[in-house]
């Protein structure tokens, strides 16, 4: 008798990232012989600085082979808290103790163990929709109720502070922050941050989750605000950043949270559960990153300011199509309700016919319906023949 599984419910519920799924079309394509334009996938097309890359190897050759613990060797939480202080200015009261970083395989971990802390039946969490299509993926799978917070393109795809404070209730745990936000690029002013932090003093059974993985990338005068330097959230802020988009390190899997000093235990146990630990020769490679010289960090946000200012220009220029200026990560997020088409006729239409990969904004939430993600995370040169492509293919057709 063919073996017939009974799966836990549960799995119907995990969602995927649809970007890995047009990398992977992409490269069908390519195998096929056909010259593809990758503007999809969501990683820095830099290698990681040889500096990093040394300190890796080195520690593999002096023998660190073995288990770490669980939460991160002790020198890197040292590296990292004392990295997150300098660059946020953060001190006394602000200041992040080495005890409360948790060092994880990515940036993954951080929200499926904060979900899982907070989401099961009967309890809602908020998201930022469109956003990191992950969000969603795990909240459903916990039980829990998403609760979408709309981002809206005439307010620069940042986060509404009354919006949020306002769909707030009794069943909410758990909010979720990205700022600079992937799809979008969009990043949330200060204004907006420092009147949600006083709004949820009038909600203290609500944790909050910021995603600060683009921190160090923004354009145009903008500066970075973390929640670390609200003190008055402290005890229920969790903190997500990493080395995969500031160090090109995406295949090394090393992030790391800042967690409440009541959640500390937990998240590790949630880590022993799961991972045991993450490998000890990342781990040296992560100080090497944070320790050692930033120049190529710069250069790279500087070769993605020039690409931003260039994609949004030729995106402009397409008939059917508005972009609004991206304030951070590398992503440009234009509208295409000109265009006559869905975002996934268009995400589908521009790979097939234009040989131009990109992903449906869609892809990150229904409120991403009329817009494509498009990540400048290639050559100027790339972009210029992509964006010249799609211009054409729709010119042909109208």
């Amino acid at each position: 008798m063919t073996f017939q599984p009974d799966f836990a419910p549960s799995l119907s519920r995990l969602g995927t990232e649809s970007a890995f799924e047009v990398l992977a079309r992409a490269a069908r394509m390519q195998a096929e012989g056909h010259d593809v334009i990758n503007l999809g996938i969501g990683q820095p097309d830099f290698r990681t600085p040889d500096h990093i890359v040394e300190a890796g190897r080195k520690a593999l050759a002096d023998g660190a082979h073995g288990y770490t613990p669980a939460n991160g060797l002790p020198a890197l939480r040292e590296a990292v808290a004392a990295d997150l202080e300098a660059r946020h200015r953060l001190g006394g009261d602000t200041a992040v103790h080495p005890d409360s970083v948790v060092v994880q395989p990515g940036g993954k971990p951080t929200m499926f163990f904060a979900c899982l802390m907070f989401g099961r039946p009967g309890v809602e969490i908020l998201y930022p929709n469109p956003g990191f299509p992950i969000y969603e993926s795990v909240i459903n799978y916990t039980g829990a109720t998403p609760v979408p917070v709309a981002l809206k393109e005439e307010n620069g795809f940042a986060f509404d502070a009354d919006t949020v404070l306002g769909q707030i209730t009794e069943r909410t745990r758990l909010i979720i922050i990205n700022s600079p936000a992937n799809p979008t690029g969009g990043v949330t002013p200060k204004a907006e941050i420092d009147k949600l932090v006083a709004g949820l003093q009038d909600h203290p059974h609500v944790a909050l989750m910021s995603d600060e993985i683009y921190s160090q990338m923004l354009y145009g005068g903008r500066a970075h605000v973390s929640l670390l330097s609200y003190p008055e959230i402290r005890d229920r802020l969790i903190l997500l950043d990493g080395w995969s988009k500031t160090y090109a390190m995406t295949g090394w899997r090393l992030g790391f949270a800042i967690w409440p000093d009541s959640m500390v235990d937990h998240v590790t146990r949630l880590c022993i559960n799961d991972h045991s630990c993450v490998n000890a020769a990342t781990q040296h490679a992560g100080i090497a990153a944070l320790k050692g010289p930033q120049d190529a960090v710069r250069d790279m946000v500087a070769q993605f300011d020039r690409r931003r200012t260039r994609i949004v220009e030729l995106l402009n220029a397409v008939p059917g199509m508005r972009c609004a200026d991206p304030g951070g990560a590398f992503y440009a997020f234009p509208n295409i309700e000109g265009t006559g088409q869905s975002a996934r006729q268009a995400q589908d239409v521009f790979l097939s016919d234009a040989h131009v990969a990109t992903v449906a904004g869609t892809s990150f939430g229904a409120h991403g319906e009329g817009y494509l993600r498009f990540s400048y995370a290639n050559s100027m040169e790339n972009i210029e023949r992509a964006i010249e492509r799609i211009g054409t293919l729709l010119a042909d057709r109208s």
